[in-house]
C-alpha cells in the first residue's frame, strides 16, 4: 500500500513587544484557522509549550489524525507509524535548537502505513534565544505523492521505451533553427547529449542523395503547417549510415514550434529488404522449378501455381485459379480411399492429376503450412510428376517378372501367382504342369539359336491361344513351359488338362520354312496338403516331368508319393551342396594335359563332392542337383575361384609354367558379369592371365550375340584362353568350326575312343585336327586311354593329351608331385 508523508510546519513569533504569557496564547481561538480552510487544505495546526509541555491541536487536526476534542499531543504522537517515531522524534529535538524563521520538515505516515503526511514546525525564542512556543502544521500529502510516484514512473517508462523502440524526440523553432532533442535522439544520431543543435546541423547529418527532398519537405511543412513524414538515411559522426522514420507536426497553430519524433528503423528495413530479396528468389525459384507448385488459400482453392504445374495441367493459369484442390484430380483419384471431399487438401503422397486432355498424370505430393506477409494462412503444395518413373517402374517389373523372350511370365511371376492361389480358400484344386520340350537342344544346334528362339515363342503363342479359362502359361527357363490352374475342375479334371496342354505342344511347327514336329514331356503335381508351397509344387511337377521324359518323347506322369520323396531328397541334397559351395566343403582334382614329349602344358579342374554320409561324389551325381537347384553358376564361381588360388602355386613342369582349364556351365558369356567375375578372380589368385583357360561346350558358342563375343575377346586380350569342350558332339560342328571364339579345341572323347579301330571316327578326327590347324586352333584329344589311341592321335596332327593313358584325376597334393617328377611317360612306338 502507498506510504502517505505528512509535513509539519510550525513558526517562532519573534515579535517580543506582542508577547504573551504561554497558557494564554496557546488558549487564543483567533490563532486557529477556520475549521473549514483546514479540511479544504487537508492540513491541521498545533502548538506546543515546551516549558510546560501543554499543546494545541487545531479542529482540522483531530480530523486528519482521527482524535476526539479530549485527546491530546501524545495520542497524536501515537498515531505516527512506529518506524517513522525516531524521525519524528529528532524532528523535535532539532525544533528545540531551532533559531528564529528557521523551518524545518520531516515527512511520518500513520500507524497503517497507508497515509503520508508532511509535517512542518518552527519555534518563538524569548532574548536570549531560548524557544518558548513551538508551533506548526501537519498536511496529508498520500494524493500528491501517488501523483508524483505516478509522474515519476511514467517519465521513466517513456524513456524507457524511446530507449528500445529507438525512438527519439524534437522540437523545432522555426524562426530561430533552434533544436530540442530527447537523449535517445542524441545517442541514434550518435552525438554527444547536450550538444547545441539547429535546423541546420540536422540537415548537414542527412545523407548528401537524401537531403535535397528533405529539406524541401520538412520546409514546405514549417510553412503550411501540415504534418509531415519522411523516411531517409543519416550519416552519424562515426560514419555510420543509419535509416531514420521522422514524422513532426506543428504544436499549435501559429507557435511556430515543430515537435516530432525520429525512430532508427535501420534494423527493420534490413529484415524487410531481406525478406523482399529472399521472397523474389522463392518467386524465381517457383517460376524455374522442373516441379509443379501450387498455392492453396485456407479453403483449399488454387491461388497461384507456376509454369511447370501448368504444364502438368495442360491449363493455363486462370483456368484453375480458384478450383478447389480436389477438381485438380483425374477421375481414378477421386474414387481412392484417400481421396479429399470436394473442400478438403490434398493429402500428401502418390496423386493422379487430371490434365486438360483427360490423360492421367501421376505426381508424389508434399506439402507444408505456411503464413503470408498479411497473417493469412496458405498451403504450399509440391508436384513432382513421376509419370515416366511409374512407367519404367512398371517396365522394369514386368521385364522382371516376364519372359523377354516370349513375353510370358518368368519364375518371379509364376511363384507369386503360385502363392497367391495357395494361400486361397480353394488351394486343393490347383495344379501345376511342368512342360519340358523334347529334343530342343538338337533344334538349336542343327539349326542355330535363333530358329530355337522362334520354335520357343510359336509353342508359346500356342499355348496361351489353347488353354482353358483359368490357366496361365509360364516358361521357366530355355525350353520349359509351366501351365499353372486356378481351378483343375473348372478345366475338366488332371487328364483332361493334360490331354489338352500335350496337344498343344505336340504339333508341327513351321520354323524358318521348315516344319518343325516336336512333343513335350509333362509332369503333373497337385498339392498333397494344406502346406504345399508353389516351391514345393514346381519340385513335385519337376520330378514327375523327369519321370515322365525316362519313359520317352511325349509322355506325361503324375507326381506320387513316390516322385515326392524323390523331390525331397532332391531339396535336401540341394541343401547340402548349397551349404558345401558356401563353406569349402568341395575339393578339386586336377587331369593333366600332356604334350607328345611327355611335358605337362595344363591341368583340368575337375570338382569332386566328400559328402559326409555317402563318401567323395563325382560330378555326375551332383551336378543334375545343381542345375534342378539352380547352383550351376555358384559352382562354377567357387570351382574358378579355387582352381586359380590353387594353380597360382604350383611348381614349374620341365621348366615351363602349367596352366589351369575351369569348364564352365552356369556362368556363361552371356551373362552380364561374365568378364567381371572372372577379371576378380584372377586379380585376387595373383595367376598370371596366360596361365587361365575357360572350358565351355560347344553349344554355348554357337550364335554369340556380339556382346559376349567382345566380352570373351577382353578377356583374350589379357591373356586368357578359350576352349571348345567336347567339340563333335552337336549337329553342325564341322560348319560352325570357323565361327567358334576360341584358341584351343578339345576332341571328344567317342571319337578318341575309335579312332584306331574305326574308320568313320579316324575320318573325323582328322578332319578336325585338319581344320584346325588350317584356322590356326590347337587341339587337345580327350579320353586317351592306350598306346595305339596315343600312336594314332599324334601321327594326325593332335598336339596334347588328355586321359587315364598318362594320368586320372588326382588330388592337390599329388598333381604338385607328379609335376616335381618330371616328365610323364609317353608310349613308346608309333
Amino acid at each position: 500500500m502507498a506510504e502517505r508523508v505528512v509535513r509539519v510546519r510550525g513558526t517562532v513569533d519573534t515579535d517580543r513587544s506582542a508577547r504573551m504569557p504561554a497558557e494564554s496564547r496557546l488558549a487564543r481561538p483567533e490563532s486557529a484557522m477556520p475549521l473549514d480552510a483546514e479540511r479544504i487544505a487537508q492540513l491541521g495546526s498545533w502548538r506546543l509549550d515546551p516549558r510546560t509541555g501543554d499543546a494545541f491541536l487545531s479542529g482540522g487536526l483531530r480530523e486528519l489524525a482521527g482524535l476526539d476534542a479530549t485527546a491530546g499531543m501524545d495520542d497524536l504522537l501515537r498515531r505516527v507509524h512506529r518506524d517513522d517515531r525516531s524521525a519524528l522524534k529528532a524532528f523535535s529535538a532539532k525544533l528545540r535548537m531551532a533559531t528564529d524563521d528557521e523551518i524545518l520538515e520531516v515527512a511520518v505516515r500513520d500507524c497503517s502505513g497507508t497515509r503520508a503526511y508532511q509535517v512542518r514546525g518552527r519555534a518563538t525564542v524569548d532574548d536570549e534565544g531560548v524557544p518558548r512556543l513551538l508551533h506548526g502544521t501537519v498536511q496529508d500529502v498520500t494524493d500528491r505523492h501517488l501523483m508524483e510516484r505516478q509522474f515519476d514512473q511514467d517519465r521513466r517508462l517513456f524513456s524507457d521505451a524511446q530507449r528500445v523502440a529507438r525512438l527519439g524526440t524534437w522540437e523545432w523553432h522555426i524562426d530561430t533553427g533552434e533544436c530540442i532533442w530527447s537523449t535517445t535522439l542524441y545517442d541514434i544520431f550518435g552525438v554527444a547529449p547536450g550538444t547545441p543543435v539547429t535546423y541546420e546541423s540536422y540537415l548537414q547529418m542527412v545523407h548528401p542523395d537524401d537531403v535535397g527532398w528533405v529539406q524541401e519537405r520538412w520546409d514546405e511543412g514549417g510553412r503550411t503547417g501540415q504534418r509531415v513524414e519522411c523516411e531517409n538515411r543519416v550519416i552519424r559522426p562515426d560514419g555510420t549510415v543509419r535509416v531514420c522514420l521522422c514524422r513532426g507536426e506543428p504544436l499549435a497553430e501559429g507557435a511556430g514550434i515543430v515537435i516530432g519524433t525520429v525512430q532508427d528503423v535501420t534494423e527493420q528495413r534490413s529484415i524487410q529488404d531481406r525478406m523482399q530479396r529472399s521472397s523474389q528468389r522463392f518467386t524465381d525459384l517457383l517460376a524455374v522449378a522442373p516441379v509443379g507448385i501450387g498455392l492453396f488459400d485456407d479453403d483449399n482453392r488454387l491461388v497461384d501455381a507456376n509454369d511447370a504445374l501448368c504444364s502438368l495441367l495442360g491449363r493455363q493459369l486462370e483456368a484453375v485459379r480458384g478450383l478447389p484442390a480436389a477438381e485438380l484430380l483425374h477421375a481414378e483419384d477421386q474414387a481412392g480411399e484417400d481421396a479429399p471431399d470436394r473442400h478438403g487438401p490434398l493429402v500428401a503422397g502418390l496423386r493422379v492429376l487430371a490434365s486438360a486432355s483427360g490423360k492421367p498424370v501421376y505426381c508424389e505430393l508434399s506439402s507444408t503450412e505456411s503464413v503470408a506477409d498479411d497473417g493469412r494462412k496458405f498451403r504450399l503444395v509440391v508436384f513432382s510428376d513421376v509419370t515416366e518413373r511409374l512407367r519404367v517402374a512398371q517396365q522394369l517389373r514386368y521385364q522382371a517378372t516376364h519372359d523377354d523372350l516370349t513375353g510370358l511370365p518368368g519364375r518371379t511371376a509364376v511363384n507369386e501367382l503360385l502363392r497367391e492361389l495357395l494361400s486361397g480358400e480353394h488351394a486343393e484344386r490347383v495344379a501345376l504342369l511342368f512342360c519340358d520340350v523334347d529334343n530342343f537342344k538338337r533344334v538349336n544346334d542343327s539349326m542355330g539359336h535363333d530358329a530355337g528362339d522362334e520354335l520357343i515363342v510359336a509353342l508359346a503363342r500356342r499355348l496361351e491361344r489353347g488353354l482353358p479359362v483359368g490357366c496361365t502359361v509360364g516358361r521357366m527357363s530355355g525350353d520349359e513351359y509351366v501351365v499353372i490352374c486356378a481351378d483343375i475342375d473348372r478345366a475338366g479334371g488332371v487328364e483332361t488338362l493334360t490331354r489338352s496342354v500335350s496337344s498343344l505342344l505336340k504339333a508341327a511347327v513351321p520354323v524358318r520354312g521348315q516344319l518343325l514336329r516336336v512333343s513335350a514331356s509333362i509332369g503333373v503335381a497337385v498339392p498333397d496338403g494344406p502346406d504345399t508351397t508353389g516351391a514345393d509344387l514346381l519340385r513335385f511337377a519337376d520330378a514327375a516331368m523327369f519321370e515322365a521324359k525316362a519313359k520317352g518323347a511325349g509322355r506325361v506322369a503324375l507326381a506320387n508319393p513316390k516322385m515326392i520323396a524323390s523331390a525331397n531328397s532332391q531339396m535336401y541334397l540341394e541343401g547340402q551342396l548349397r551349404e558345401a559351395i558356401a563353406n569349402d566343403g568341395l575339393v578339386l582334382h586336377y587331369q593333366p594335359v600332356v604334350g607328345p614329349d611327355g611335358r605337362v602344358l595344363s591341368a583340368e579342374a575337375l570338382v569332386r563332392w566328400p559328402h559326409p554320409e555317402r563318401g567323395i561324389l563325382p560330378p555326375g551325381e551332383f551336378l543334375p542337383v545343381a542345375e534342378r537347384g539352380d547352383l550351376l553358376r555358384e559352382l562354377d564361381r567357387w570351382v574358378l575361384r579355387t582352381a586359380l588360388r590353387e594353380a597360382s602355386t604350383w611348381p614349374e613342369h620341365s621348366g615351363h609354367p602349367v596352366c589351369v582349364a575351369v569348364n564352365l556351365s552356369g556362368l556363361v558369356p552371356g551373362d552380364a558379369d561374365f568378364v567381371d567375375v572372372i577379371a576378380t578372380s584372377v586379380v585376387a589368385s595373383g595367376i598370371p592371365w596366360d596361365r587361365v583357360i575357360i572350358e565351355l561346350v560347344e553349344t554355348l558358342l554357337i550364335d554369340l550375340p556380339e556382346r559376349s563375343r567382345t566380352a570373351m575377346d577382353e578377356l583374350v586380350e589379357r591373356g586368357v584362353r578359350f576352349a571348345v569342350d567336347d567339340f563333335g558332339t552337336g549337329y553342325s560342328s564341322l560348319a560352325r568350326l570357323k565361327e567358334l571364339p576360341a584358341q584351343i579345341i578339345k576332341v571328344d572323347r567317342r571319337f578318341v575312343s575309335g579312332v584306331a579301330t574305326e574308320s568313320a571316327d579316324f575320318a573325323v578326327a582328322r578332319a578336325l585336327v585338319d581344320m584346325g590347324r588350317a584356322m590356326g586352333r590347337s587341339c587337345v584329344a580327350e579320353g586317351v586311354e592306350t598306346a595305339t589311341q596315343f600312336h594314332v592321335l599324334r601321327g594326325i596332327g593332335v598336339e596334347a593329351f588328355q586321359g587315364w593313358l598318362m594320368s586320372r584325376p588326382i588330388p592337390p597334393g599329388q598333381f604338385r608331385q607328379l609335376l616335381r617328377k618330371g616328365p610323364v611317360h609317353i608310349p613308346e612306338g608309333s
